[in-house]
């Protein structure tokens, strides 16, 4: 198909099966891409990883891929160079991207040592327009914008087909949201922001970085430091913190404190999950 608009840099519509929805535990099972370049070119990729772990039967069920489909495939961490480096420079498109399939990917790529930025990058979620304008789900999608049932739902490179023929439906159909990628761009943010761990934790720099969550929740960073030090070492010492989040935390605490360790009888606290 033709995209609906001129590129001035790839745009890369991509799709994730998993062994769950936990971005802390569950792995990357399925990863499909189709990269559309200025020129006209089009490059598809699948890919199937080993995720290490079993794959939870309910999760079979949605997506049909078991154990034995991916016992002899490479682990994400093996092909996590070439990928990222495949996304270089790219936008990013695909149905439910912003709030599963980019934190996802981030989160297996931050796994693997490798740095995966979204700076920059302009992200197309097919699922905002289409909840803002009509809230359903991809295959509601497929009926309702392109008249056909999506009979490949749940394999990647199917819903990503489909998610891309969708959105050339979804922007002849509505004249009145934007026709170039900056704009769907902003569209889509407005509706649902593109947010990382650090986001999840902290307001905005420009704001003294107040706590989002937590027993804090609305204290500038700078203000904890200096009275709740005990909580900052508690968020360094907890195993599943996000190492972006640990780096302003210990940002934030002078060299003389950082290394002190935290005084759980002062400051009995919670998993990080407790506190979202």
């Amino acid at each position: 198909m033709k995209l609906p608009f001129d590129l001035d840099r790839p745009l890369v519509f991509f799709d994730l099966e998993t062994t769950g929805l936990d971005l802390k535990n569950d792995r990357i099972i399925e990863l499909a891409f189709i990269k559309w370049t200025p020129r006209g070119d089009v490059l598809e990729r699948e890919r199937r990883f080993n995720p290490g772990i079993p794959i939870p039967a309910e999760a079979s069920a949605v997506h049909g891929i078991f154990d034995a489909d991916v016992a002899n495939e490479a682990p994400f961490c093996r092909r996590a160079n070439a990928l990222a480096k495949m996304l270089e420079g790219c936008d990013l498109a695909g149905f439910n991207v912003r709030r599963f399939d980019i934190p996802m990917l981030i989160e297996e790529f931050a796994r693997c040592g490798v740095d995966f930025s979204l700076e920059g990058r302009r992200i197309v979620d097919m699922q905002n327009i289409f909840h803002r304008e009509e809230r359903r789900d991809l295959s509601a999608a497929a009926r309702f914008y392109l008249d056909r049932e999506h009979e490949e739902a749940h394999t990647a490179l199917g819903d990503i087909r489909t998610s891309a023929g969708v959105l050339g439906a979804q922007l002849a159909r509505y004249p009145h949201i934007p026709q170039d990628l900056d704009g769907l761009h902003a569209y889509c943010e407005e509706y649902a922001p593109t947010r990382t761990e650090v986001d999840r934790w902290f307001g905005p720099e420009s704001e003294g970085r107040p706590f989002r969550r937590g027993k804090h929740k609305g204290t500038p960073l700078a203000d904890v430091a200096r009275e709740a030090r005990d909580y900052l070492h508690w968020m360094i010492g907890a195993d599943d913190m996000d190492a972006d989040v640990i780096a302003i935390v210990r940002a934030a605490l002078d060299p003389a404190t950082a290394g002190d360790p935290p005084d759980p009888a002062q400051d009995p606290l919670p998993r990080p999950g407790a506190h979202s």
